[in-house]
């Protein structure tokens, strides 16, 4: 179970992030002043920090500094929650060392949606990517399936790797556009049809028939070995 630490003197926000955090899993341990910030983060050793900015005794942006020169904390994830909107505040906010920066008030499913993100990133990532014989080998830049190296472009490589390494996760086709063309792209939706067409011809025995790479109708795309096909999949968009 990950350990989320909160430094907040809002009482009512501790309750509502707790009630909400353990729902989803995670440990909540608080504290409510900026005194003695350091001496509680060391004892309970969190996993990311939520941290106020406006606090009693020290503020947050000095709790953020001290935490980035000290030797066992300086690593932790920080996410500053912060009434203060200003660009310049939020510019303040990562030069000193956070990680995120989330203006209140928020939606609490946005705080734990950025959570996710930051403890993922904190996780040590594989080399290689497998599934039954198909591999996929970031060290490399190679797919390979029964040891055969397979031919891919770099587009399919990054689609098939962010399929793979979110195994049964169901995802849109704007995320996929997002995530391997870049929210800056000028490609239509289509484009993502093309390439998973594409990459089924190479890694698949039979594209229409796929093992891994299946249509969900209306949506997107998953990458999921246990589901079977269900009679024959287009590209076409649903």
């Amino acid at each position: 179970m990950k350990t989320i630490a909160l430094i907040e003197d809002d009482i009512d926000l501790h309750e509502l992030l707790r009630y909400n955090l353990e729902k989803e899993g995670y440990r909540l341990v608080s504290h409510k002043s900026g005194k003695d910030a350091l001496i509680f983060l060391q004892h309970v050793q969190p996993d990311l920090l939520l941290l106020d900015v406006m606090l009693p005794h020290t503020d947050g942006i000095d709790i953020c500094k001290s935490i980035r020169r000290h030797p066992q904390l300086s690593a932790l994830p920080i996410i500053f929650l912060s009434a203060r909107a200003d660009e310049t505040d939020r510019i303040v906010g990562f030069e000193v060392g956070a990680n995120d920066y989330l203006i209140k008030p928020f939606f609490v499913r946005e705080l734990i949606a950025r959570i996710k993100t930051q403890l993922r990133e904190t996780q040590p990532r594989p080399e290689i990517l497998a599934s039954q014989e198909l591999e996929l080998d970031r060290g490399r830049l190679e797919v390979r399936r029964g040891g055969r190296k397979i031919r891919v472009t770099a587009t399919e490589f990054k689609l098939l790797e962010f399929l793979m390494s979110g195994t049964g996760r169901v995802c849109s086709r704007e995320q996929l556009l997002d995530e391997v063309w870049g929210r800056d792209r000028v490609v239509a939706e289509r484009a993502v049809d093309v390439c998973v067409l594409r990459l089924r011809h190479k890694i698949e025995d039979d594209p229409t028939s796929p093992r891994w790479i299946h249509s969900v109708r209306g949506f997107g795309y998953t990458f999921d070995p246990s589901r079977s096909s269900q009679g024959r999949e287009t590209t076409e968009t649903q």
